[in-house]
């Protein structure tokens, strides 16, 4: 199959091709982490929806709704467009309205220093998780397109995402997710159309089972773990540092605000074909020893040999959207809030430097991951979950409210984790990450009376 790798090798070329050229435009920090806030409606939309819809939304998606039916949808699509559309409607705009440059500023803004340092080391293992997860999907395509061995793929696939990562900015990675976003687009519509031409789709959709379509889960499922498993993916993922740095690249607030709900509901549109080929799985290709590998075997068995290598070049623009936009943000938050403030001498050439120099440390942290897991959706599942309670606590109460300051925000934060933590990996509960919340919020507000409000809690900036 040297023929689809070629392929795949020159789909790479020019992806790469068109973040050198846009990135030609960018001179500054600002600019290649913020486009120099810059991004319209139709840029801003288009990024978000192709940053968000990654590997975990066509294979790890369709993979899980395979293997446990439409209740596996819980994280992805449905989950993660009500979290991207609850963004829009209530923290876009005051986001946006303050000024920040990355998600760090607003805890040191708001709590202080040190709060800004202890978020940064919560947030900055997510990004690196959610990397691992894309360059994992990245090395199955590779895989199974090639037939290499699966760590010799993953390691392939993490060269170029670090590299091309590297090279680029956010103004770089939106345009070329335009590209890759129609790639993803046009790929999935072509393989639903000819399953559905052919017939095939509509047998086996009738051959599916009641339970399989069940959303919330069967009777007997306790309402804590359907709770748990849709907190997970829409508040665990609500302040990700990737969708909050297109919120604060784009013109406006107002601009900002629709291009979460825009980006949003074509996320639900497209993301709806993977979760219906996942439900029609077992009937279209029975006894999958991976079920993370549904959508690419069908694309092998219903696409001629172009449209297949155009098919897995789409699964790659998926993966490539998402994983650079990670790598790009993680890469902010040490840079911006952490190197810049022990450094503020630096030149605006040298801030840049630093900038990609910490995109290629995340990538490199991300391929060890990645050569270390076993599934795509556990690296998921852990990246919205890892840290992620006390930093939508302490975020919220931030924005929002006077209420807390300092020893709140480190409460709240240290509590979070370790209860997650423990819940998840020493006790076993069936919901850690909803007592995690809640007990984020108790140790916030119990904190509250020994720590003064920040410089900002209302107003815009």
């Amino acid at each position: 199959m040297n023929w689809l790798l070629a392929g795949i090798v020159g789909y790479l070329a020019i992806q790469l091709a068109i973040g050198i050229v846009v990135s030609r435009r960018i001179s500054t920090e600002t600019d290649y982490i913020l486009a120099g806030r810059s991004l319209g409606l139709g840029l801003g939309s288009f990024s978000i929806f192709a940053t968000w819809f990654g590997a975990e939304s066509i294979q790890g998606a369709a993979g899980t709704i395979y293997a446990e039916g439409l209740s596996g949808g819980s994280a992805d699509p449905f989950g993660y467009v009500a979290c991207i559309l609850l963004v829009g409607l209530v923290f876009a705009r005051p986001l946006w309205n303050r000024g920040f440059t990355t998600f760090g500023d607003l805890f040191r803004l708001r709590y202080g220093v040190i709060v800004e340092r202890v978020a940064i080391l919560l947030m900055v293992p997510t990004s690196v998780l959610w990397g691992a997860a894309q360059i994992r999907a990245f090395g199955n395509v590779v895989s199974h397109a090639s037939a290499l061995p699966i760590e010799v793929a993953i390691t392939g696939a993490a060269l170029f995402v670090v590299g091309y990562s590297t090279v680029g900015g956010l103004l770089a990675d939106a345009w070329t997710d335009v590209v890759q976003g129609l790639a993803v687009i046009i790929g999935l519509v072509v393989l639903a159309a000819l399953l559905v031409s052919s017939g095939t789709l509509q047998q086996a959709w009738a051959q599916v089972p009641a339970d399989r379509l069940a959303l919330l889960g069967t009777p007997d499922t306790p309402w804590y773990v359907t709770a748990e498993a849709w907190a997970v993916p829409v508040v665990g993922s609500m302040l990700a540092v990737e969708l909050i740095s297109r919120i604060l690249g784009c013109r406006s607030a107002d601009t900002a605000r629709r291009a979460c709900l825009v980006g949003g509901s074509l996320y639900l549109s497209v993301g709806l074909i993977p979760a219906v080929l996942g439900l029609c799985g077992p009937v279209l290709a029975p006894g999958l020893a991976d079920p993370e590998q549904l959508v690419p075997e069908l694309a092998r068995q219903y696409l001629g040999t172009a449209a297949y290598v155009l098919f897995t070049g789409a699964l790659i623009s998926a993966i490539l959207s998402t994983v650079d936009s990670i790598l790009l943000a993680g890469s902010a938050l040490i840079t911006h809030n952490v190197l810049l403030t022990l450094r503020p001498d630096l030149s605006d050439g040298a801030k840049l430097r630093w900038s990609r120099a910490g995109v290629l440390a995340l990538g490199l942290c991300a391929w060890t991951l990645a050569l270390a897991s076993e599934s795509i959706a556990s690296l998921v599942e852990y990246a919205s979950a890892f840290g992620s309670a006390g930093i939508f606590v302490v975020a919220t109460f931030g924005l929002f409210t006077s209420v807390g300051g300092t020893v709140s925000a480190l409460a709240s934060l240290a509590t979070g984790m370790v209860v997650w933590a423990a819940g998840a990996f020493v006790l076993a509960w069936p919901a850690p990450y909803l007592t995690a919340l809640a007990a984020a919020v108790v140790a916030y507000l119990a904190a509250a009376p020994w720590g003064g409000a920040g410089a900002i809690s209302r107003g815009d900036h």
